[in-house]
C-alpha cells in the first residue's frame, strides 16, 4: 500500500498516473474558467442542472441588460445617464452587485470542489487552490467596489442635488449662474468673490462664459423682483455693488416679504434677478462654489495643470504673502489653484477673472473618467462641501451629457470689464449687445444689426503682451488656446 499518497509518487515518462493527473488538472482548470466566463456552466456539465440552469439564466439576463445599456451608450447617452442616476434603479443595482458577488464566489468555490482537488497531486492542488482564490478575490473585489461606487453616487447626489424644481432651456440654452465664495467666521455675510454665467447650448453643449465684475454698480432689477420694491431704479445704497446683493437681500428679506424658495435664499434670488436683467438672459439655475471645497476637489483628482501667464501671489488678502506661483506650465495643488484663481495682490480684478476662467477650462478638460473612478470617495466628500445648487436630480443627466459634449468643443468667454464697460456706470444696452454677440458667435451665427444699439467692441485690457496677458481669457472664442 502506498502510504505516501499521489503527491509523493515520482512522475515517469509514459506513466499512466502522470497522464491521469494532467487530465484531472485540465478538468479542474476548465471547470473554474467556465464558471468565470459563464457562471453555472460548470455545475450544468457535471450534473448539477438545477443550480446550473438558474445561474446561466441570470447570467444571460445580465448580458442582455448589458447589451441594452451598450446600445443606449452608443445611441442615447442622456437616456443611459438618466437610468444610471435614478436612485431606485441604482439602489436595486447596488444590491444586485452585492448578491451577485457573493453568488459568483460560491459558484467558483463549488467549481473548485467539482474539480476534485483532493485527488490531485499536491503541487497541482496548491496551484488550483491559488488560482481559485485569486479569481474569487478579484471577482468579488470588482463587484463590491462597483456597489461602493453606486452607494457613494447616491449619497452625493441626494446631498447636493436635492431641488425638485426644473427649468426649461430658453432660446435653446441653459443659463447657470456660477458664484464663488469663501465665506467664513471672519467674514460678515457672504459676498461672492466671482460671478460667471455659463450659457450652454442645450443640444451641442457649446458654452459661453460671461464674466460679471463683482464691483458692478447701478444694478437694475426686472419687473416682479422683490428687490424692485426697495430699488425701483437702481441698487444705489452705500457700497451697493453686485457682490453685495446676496448679503443685503438676506438681511432685509423680512421687511421685503422675501422667502427662501427651495434651495434659493432671497440673496441668491436677488443676485440672479440682477444678473438676468443685466445680461438679458433667463437664468435657469445657480451653482454656489465654496473656494475651500474647490481646493479639496483639485487635490482629490491629483492637481491641475495650467500654463501660468503671470507671477501670482499666494496669500496677501488680509494675510502675509507666503509664496508665489511662477510663470510657465505648472502642476498646481488645490491651494495653489485656489490662489491662482483669487489672488489680486500683484494684479487686478480683471486679471483674476481671466485666471478663474482658465482654471475652469482646465478642470473641464482634465477631469477624466479615470481620475473620477480612482478618486470617487475623495471627490464626493469634497463636492458635498464644494457645491450648493438648485439643479434638480432630474436634470443632472442632461448636464453631465452636455459637459461631456463641451469637453470636445471650444469654450468661449466674454467679460463685462473696462474699457468696453465702465463698471461704475455700465451701458446696459452695450452689455446685452456684447452677450448676444458672444453667443451668436459661439453658435456660428452672424450678428444681425440692432436698431439703436452701437456695436460693442469686446473688451481688451492692454496689461502686457498677448503671450503673457491672462486678461485675454476674458474675451476669446477658444479659451483653451488663450489659457
Amino acid at each position: 500500500m502506498d502510504v505516501q499518497g499521489p503527491a509523493a509518487r515520482p512522475a515517469l515518462a509514459g506513466d499512466p498516473r502522470s497522464s491521469a493527473d494532467r487530465i484531472q488538472l485540465r478538468r479542474a482548470v476548465t471547470l473554474t474558467l467556465m464558471t468565470l466566463v459563464m457562471p453555472g456552466s460548470a455545475q450544468l456539465v457535471t450534473g448539477h442542472r438545477t443550480i446550473g440552469r438558474i445561474a446561466i439564466r441570470v447570467w444571460l439576463t445580465c448580458l442582455a441588460v448589458g447589451s441594452v445599456l451598450l446600445l443606449l451608450a452608443l445611441t442615447s447617452r442622456e437616456t443611459l445617464l438618466k437610468l444610471l442616476l435614478d436612485p431606485r434603479i441604482s439602489t436595486l443595482g447596488r444590491w444586485f452587485l452585492i448578491l451577485g458577488a457573493v453568488t459568483w464566489v460560491l459558484l467558483l468555490l463549488d467549481a473548485w470542489r467539482l474539480g476534485r482537488p483532493l485527488q490531485l497531486p499536491r503541487k497541482h492542488r496548491l496551484w488550483m487552490t491559488g488560482l481559485n482564490g485569486v479569481l474569487c478575490m478579484v471577482t468579488a473585489g470588482v463587484m463590491f467596489f462597483a456597489a461602493h461606487l453606486v452607494s457613494v453616487q447616491n449619497g452625493f447626489i441626494g446631498a447636493v442635488f436635492a431641488s425638485e424644481t426644473t427649468s426649461k432651456p430658453e432660446a435653446g440654452r441653459y443659463n447657470v449662474l456660477l458664484m464663488g465664495t469663501d465665506s467664513g467666521p471672519d467674514r460678515s455675510g457672504m459676498r461672492p468673490d466671482s460671478m460667471t454665467v455659463a450659457s450652454i447650448d442645450a443640444e451641442t453643449g457649446r458654452t459661453v462664459l460671461i464674466g460679471m465684475p463683482r464691483n458692478l454698480q447701478d444694478i437694475r432689477f426686472p419687473e416682479g423682483s422683490f428687490m424692485k420694491k426697495a430699488f425701483p431704479d437702481t441698487f444705489d445704497c452705500d457700497g451697493c455693488y453686485l457682490n453685495a446683493l446676496n448679503t443685503w437681500a438676506n438681511d432685509h428679506a423680512k421687511e421685503l416679504g422675501a422667502k427662501t424658495v427651495g434651495q434659493r435664499t432671497p440673496g441668491i434670488q436677488a443676485t440672479m434677478d440682477a444678473v438676468s436683467e443685466a445680461t438679458g438672459l433667463k437664468l435657469n439655475y445657480y451653482g454656489l462654489v465654496n473656494m475651500h471645497g474647490f481646493s479639496e476637489l483639485i487635490d482629490a483628482v491629483g492637481g491641475v495643470t495650467l500654463n501660468v501667464r503671470e507671477r501670482t501671489a499666494i496669500g496677501g488678502i488680509g494675510s502675509p504673502i507666503r509664496g508665489y506661483i511662477e510663470p510657465g506650465e505648472q502642476q498646481l495643488t488645490g491651494d495653489q489653484a485656489l490662489w491662482y484663481g483669487r489672488s489680486r495682490v500683484l494684479n487686478n480684478d480683471f486679471s483674476r477673472m481671466g485666471r478663474q476662467k482658465c482654471v475652469m477650462n482646465a478642470m473641464l478638460h482634465q477631469l477624466s473618467p479615470q481620475k473620477v473612478l480612482l478618486n470617487v470617495q475623495k471627490i464626493a466628500d469634497s463636492s458635498k462641501t464644494l457645491l450648493d445648487t438648485d439643479i434638480p436630480q432630474s436634470d443632472l443627466a442632461t448636464f453631465i451629457d452636455l459637459a461631456l459634449k463641451a469637453k470636445s468643443a471650444p469654450l468661449s468667454t466674454v467679460s463685462l470689464v473696462p474699457p468696453a464697460i465702465y463698471t461704475g456706470n455700465p451701458d446696459w444696452k452695450k452689455v446685452r449687445s456684447m452677450v448676444s454677440k458672444a453667443i451668436d458667435k459661439a453658435e456660428g451665427k452672424k450678428a444681425a444689426p440692432r436698431v439703436g444699439v452701437t456695436a460693442a467692441r469686446l473688451p481688451t485690457l492692454e496689461v502686457g503682451t498677448a503671450e503673457k496677458d491672462p486678461v485675454k481669457a476674458n474675451d476669446t472664442a477658444d479659451l483653451s488656446s488663450t489659457c
